[in-house]
């Protein structure tokens, strides 16, 4: 991997190790090559996105520094800041934050704007009185940091957008002219499902909000015939009657018992449900009678602890994202006989999402990760057991990719804060960018977090003409392609 080196000349002056009486003295920081002015015009109002390089090893915990509109306390990951400069001609801000059985000082001294919505400069983590790790860091204001050349959208257009009444919505499915939204729970809120009438799609009608007391944490949604299949954190896979599409009733919950299912897929006959916990595993059921799935198989990779994610079916193999595992795939022609046929890593995997097809008779697969940097891989997988890197997309490396539809030779992706892209692969070692739309707004009413997981997080693409979307702060986007 190569060395990107230091996002900021500037420097904190005491070394790893030494003794500091006050980490957050500005006095420590060299900043004597930083220009003069890069901050005159600053807000002092703004969402950050903070990203550093250690000066002594990685560090790939994303910072979220949130600087409220009213002039009050600023806050980073949720903690309160304890100095605050922010504003016309600086950028400095300290906090303590719990840590272990301690807490940790982290310090930030702004140097240069090489962009209006850019912030570069060198930062420093403190202990006890002593310095642990030093480095450097980037500040983006997201939504005013696009791409070169980017506006608020070119090739899509927006339909519709209707605001979920749930917590956090994650995903979405489409059948019987109907959006179904699952949401997850947390001190926010409950979770749960809302059910939209989209006949009129520049118009979807809110039919329904579904709930189940103490299962609150509903991530993944797929249906079959007349039968919604629910991803739950406390009860497995959830299964509604959606006989009448606009009011769901409950049928039961699988395979019974406390267990922790994130996602499900569905193909022809079969539905798979990936559970990380408590065992890592992924269940496999016979759904060719929707409403009553019976289980046939629980499928757990050789050596792998990292946790199960989500998984594609394509043709007789399933191609599973087991996080920090990597990418793995099985033969899955036999329910009783599953076997793995090989598996494909990369430095810091965490794989999370993935899309398949064929294309100039190799079999290809578009893979992606979640975490800071993540992105597109593309890989031939033609043979399984010998996986390899054919191509790639990226876009900024402080955010990350989500979730994925390939739909012919067009590659869906909701990434987050990069909001909706939808990539040519019919050259798959060279995706070409065709179209996008920037969903993440920084000033957003009714906004419950920020962070790495903000923005369009759930997208399908049903073929009925339009793309729906899911915004973790703004629901239910409807839009559609421009000639």
């Amino acid at each position: 991997m190569v060395d990107p080196g230091p996002y900021s000349a500037c420097v904190f002056h005491p070394k790893v190790g030494e003794t500091v009486a006050a980490c957050d003295d500005p006095a420590l920081f060299d900043r004597s090559m930083c220009p003069a002015g890069a901050f005159a015009d600053l807000d002092t109002a703004s969402v950050y996105e903070v990203r550093v390089r250690s000066a002594n090893g990685p560090n790939l915990t994303p910072y979220t520094v949130v600087l409220p509109s009213d002039g009050g306390v600023g806050r980073i990951n949720g903690q309160p800041l304890v100095q605050q400069d922010v504003g016309p001609g600086a950028f400095f801000f300290s906090a303590e934050v719990p840590f272990g059985t301690g807490t940790r000082w982290r310090v930030f001294a702004g140097c240069e704007r090489p962009q209006p919505g850019r912030i570069h400069g060198c930062y420093v983590q403190c202990s006890q009185g002593k310095v642990l790790t030093n480095g450097s860091f980037t500040a983006i204001r997201p939504a005013q940091a696009w791409g070169p050349g980017e506006s608020a959208a070119s090739g899509l257009s927006l339909v519709s957008e209707s605001a979920v009444p749930l917590a956090y919505p994650a995903d979405v499915y489409i059948a019987k002219e109907h959006a179904y939204v699952v949401a997850t729970g947390g001190i926010f809120g409950a979770g749960g499902l809302a059910v939209f009438d989209v006949k009129h799609r520049a118009h979807p009608v809110l039919k329904k909000t579904v709930q189940l007391a103490g299962d609150t944490y509903w991530n993944g949604v797929w249906a079959k015939d007349d039968a919604l299949y629910i991803a739950s954190a406390n009860s497995g896979v959830i299964v509604y009657d959606i006989t009448d599409p606009a009011n769901p009733q409950y049928v039961r919950a699988l395979p019974g018992g406390a267990i922790n299912v994130h996602t499900v897929h569905v193909q022809g006959n079969r539905l798979y449900a990936m559970a990380p916990a408590p065992t890592s595993q992924t269940l496999l059921f016979d759904v060719s009678s929707p409403l009553a799935p019976a289980l046939l198989e629980r499928i757990t990779p050789s050596d792998a602890p990292g946790g199960v994610h989500d998984a594609f079916a394509y043709g007789d193999r399933l191609y599973v994202n087991h996080t920090f595992d990597g990418y793995i795939a099985f033969d899955v022609s036999d329910p009783a006989r599953v076997r793995e046929l090989g598996r494909y890593t990369y430095a810091e995997s965490y794989s999370h999402a993935n899309a398949v097809g064929t294309f100039g008779g190799r079999t290809i697969a578009f893979e992606g990760g979640e975490l800071v940097g993540a992105h597109l891989r593309v890989l031939d997988v033609t043979d399984p057991a010998n996986m390899r890197l054919i191509g790639g997309y990226a876009l900024r490396p402080e955010f990350s990719i989500h979730n994925m539809v390939l739909v012919g030779t067009r590659l869906y992706i909701a990434w987050y804060h990069e909001g909706v892209r939808v990539l040519d692969v019919s050259v798959p070692p060279s995706p070409r960018e065709v179209a996008y739309f920037h969903t993440y707004r920084e000033q957003e009413p009714g906004r419950l977090t920020y962070g790495l997981y903000s923005g369009a997080i759930g997208i399908r693409v049903p073929g009925d003409g339009f793309i729906y979307v899911v915004d973790t702060t703004r629901g239910l986007l409807i839009l559609s392609e421009q000639p």
